[in-house]
């Protein structure tokens, strides 16, 4: 299966999501590239649309393997990895320092938004190694929503065990065997850039303001 964009995929996740149509349920979208996704899923089913920051962990010299994620308040680790710990320190430091510069720029004076007794649907454009939104799902089960949807538009099989131990439910569209990376599921994936975080977050907020939900 291929997605010609994010913005097709969130339009497929949406239709997977309409069982939540009518609910008191919240878009929370991991950035960069699952923020396209998340104001379309909130725009077709009315909801609103917050952000979650997480950035992951790399092993040293392997940029894009994770063996960890960071949030602002919480961090997951492979523990099958045995690194130094202050390797962890050092990367946990760097990493909350960027991510709060990421937060004033991408939310402003925006507050989040309150997911206590909401349903969250916790949204990426896919899923590899899992850390980063498995943070998200710890980050957010802190804030005693009534539970926790994943949705993505596909996923590593061998993670979605392990994901489901920490939400109650996962909506993934499709979860090849033969994985390598998300951007192979896509027919354009291109970076995602800060200036389209800021202006679909800022789009979703005049519509809320307006009452589309």
């Amino acid at each position: 299966m291929l997605f010609s964009s994010r913005e097709e995929a969130g339009l497929v996740l949406a239709q997977h999501l309409s069982k939540y149509r009518g609910t008191s349920s919240v878009v929370v979208a991991l950035p960069r590239g699952g923020v396209p996704l998340g104001h379309i899923i909130a725009q077709e089913l009315h909801f609103p649309l917050d952000i979650i920051l997480i950035k992951k962990i790399a092993y040293p010299g392997h940029p894009e393997y994770a063996i960890g994620a960071v949030s602002l308040q919480s961090m997951v680790l492979n523990p099958d990895i045995d690194l130094p710990e202050d390797y962890y320190l050092e990367q946990t430091e760097n990493i909350r320092s960027e991510l709060q510069k990421r937060y004033e720029l991408y939310k402003g004076a925006r507050h989040s938004i309150d997911l206590k007794g909401k349903t969250v649907l916790l949204v990426d454009d896919g899923i590899a190694t899992g850390y980063t939104i498995m943070a998200a799902a710890q980050l957010i089960r802190a804030a005693e929503p009534a539970s926790i949807v994943i949705a993505v538009p596909v996923a590593s099989p061998s993670v979605l065990d392990k994901l489901s131990e920490l939400v109650e439910e996962i909506i993934c569209v499709y979860a090849p065997s033969e994985f390598k990376a998300v951007g192979q599921f896509y027919q354009d994936f291109s970076e995602v850039t800060h200036d389209e975080v800021i202006r679909l977050l800022a789009d979703r907020d005049i519509e809320q303001d307006e009452g589309d939900y």
